[in-house]
Order: C-alpha cells, then structure tokens, then sequence
C-alpha cells in the first residue's frame, strides 16, 4: 500500500480502497502538504484495476476544521509537490500568489477529484468547517454521523463562500443563501433533507456502514460505473456550474484583494484560513 504522512491509505475489502485523513491532533485541518498528498492517494487508487470505489474518512472526532490556520508561507518551509494543474508556479507576487495557489490546490483539485472516473464516498463526522466542504462536495456519494455538522463561515472574514463554489448544487437556492449568509452550521439531517446527505447513520455504526454502501457499488462492473458517473456528472455541467463556478472563484479573489487593501497585515497570514475574521479598517 502506498505510505503517506498525514493520510492512512488500505484495502479494507477487494473492490474498495479507504484514505483515512490522519490530523486528528489538527482535526484534520488541510496544509497544502495534505492536500497534495491526497491527490496522489487518488491517482494510486485510479490506478489499482483492483480498485471500484474510493471512501475518504477521518481519523479522530472531527472529519475536518478547514485550511490549516497555522500554516503561514508553505514555500519558505521548503515544500516541493509534483504540480497537477498549469496555474502553479514558484515565483508569485501579489494578487497572483492567492489566485494560482488556490487555482491549484483548492477550485483545482475539488474539480479534479468530482470528476474522479470511479465513485467515490466521503464518510463524514464531527465538524465539517468551510475548507472541509471541499473535501465532502465533489465526492459522490456521502455518509454523514448524526453528530456531523456543516458550516461555511467564510462571510465573516469578507469572502463570499468557499473555493468551490457548489452550494445551490448541494442545497438548493434557498437553503444555500441561509447557509452562506448566516454562516451557521446544519446538522446531518438537515443536510439530507436538502439532498447533500445521502445517509445518516450513528456515530459508532458509520465506518460499518459506509462500508456496506461502498459493496451496494462495488458489485457492479467497473466499466459500468465509470459510464454511470460520467453521464450524471453530464448533468451537473448542463446546469451551468462551470460558468457559476468561474464567476464565484473570481468573486472570491476580488475579496482577497479587497481586504488585503483595507484591512491589517495580519489579514495577509489568514487569507488561506476561513473561519477567523480579521478586524477590519473600514466598513465597505
């Protein structure tokens, strides 16, 4: 099995293959090496024939708090990745540097891992804060705790939802507006009635259960569930989240660069970690 840092990658059953995020100590918060480190997870698991069905679950009481606050500048740390997308580079300067950061490892990586070619389950509990959406929303098929909440608090630091920008895709017009604009969490149920749960199970029967779902999917021929995915997939790009989804991550980064102008430097540190609202220096 491949060995990672923060990730715990296993083959519990044939047919399946389980990443576990192993931050508990964190909650699982996303550095960047993380995320880098999960994007190689998936591209092991698409490349195992072995492999139907991808879950993602977390280790510890929470499945995760969002972007890790505490990881300030990742390349004066020294970390290199293997880039996937063409936005990354080592040089940025300005509005730049947060525009291809995020184009690559937040939007870029969420769009890549939506369009996954084998079905894929998030196996969620605890608190599921801002960044941790993005690491529930693009995957297929969700199992959630009755102890799981989701929350969006990126307004209270000036910012207009997450980089991926699924909301009204996951609950629906009315529903998203309360969610994004009163920033409060919902809990599991209300998240299955809107549709972004598929199910909820207990706290102690959640890793049981979800690999039961993951067999209702893994019986079938891998050919076929890739062809089932791609076709529903099809529909989600008619309904015009492509263009939503480019307008919103614009939006997101006209954000950035407002507050980086009018509020402290400390903003500076904190642009990468939704859920702390810097004080602002004017109102607008």
């Amino acid at each position: 099995m491949p060995e990672f840092d923060t990730l715990i990658y296993e083959r519990p059953e044939p047919g399946i293959a389980r990443i576990w995020l192993n931050r508990p100590e964190a909650r699982n918060a996303q550095d960047t090496h993380l995320l880098y480190e999960l994007n190689d997870a998936f591209d092991a698991a698409m490349a195992d024939d072995g492999v139907k069905v991808v879950i993602l679950a977390a280790k510890g009481p929470h499945f995760s708090a969002g972007h890790d606050l505490r990881e300030g500048d990742h390349r004066a740390a020294g970390q290199a990745h293997k880039r996937v997308g063409t936005w990354n580079a080592d040089n940025w300067d300005g509005a730049e540097a947060y525009y291809c950061r995020e184009k690559e490892i937040y939007e870029g990586f969420c769009r890549r891992w939506r369009d996954l070619a084998k079905p894929t389950i998030a196996s969620v509990q605890g608190k599921v804060i801002a960044g941790g959406l993005m690491l529930v929303w693009p995957f297929d098929f969700v199992i959630a705790s009755e102890d799981a909440t989701f929350q969006d608090n990126t307004l209270y630091m000036g910012i207009p939802g997450v980089e991926y920008f699924a909301h009204a895709w996951e609950l629906g017009i009315r529903k998203a507006k309360e969610f994004l604009m009163t920033g409060q969490p919902i809990t599991a149920a209300e998240a299955q009635a809107a549709g972004m749960v598929n199910r909820v199970v207990s706290p102690e029967t959640l890793e049981s259960e979800t690999l039961a779902f993951a067999r209702l999917i893994a019986d079938k021929p891998s050919f076929a569930l890739k062809l089932a995915k791609d076709a529903i997939n099809a529909a989600f790009h008619a309904q015009g989240f492509e263009n939503v989804q480019r307008a919103a991550f614009n939006a997101h980064h006209l954000a950035h660069t407002h507050y980086r102008l009018h509020q402290d430097g400390s903003f500076m540190d904190r642009a990468f970690a939704p859920g702390i609202p810097a004080k602002p220096k004017s109102d607008r």
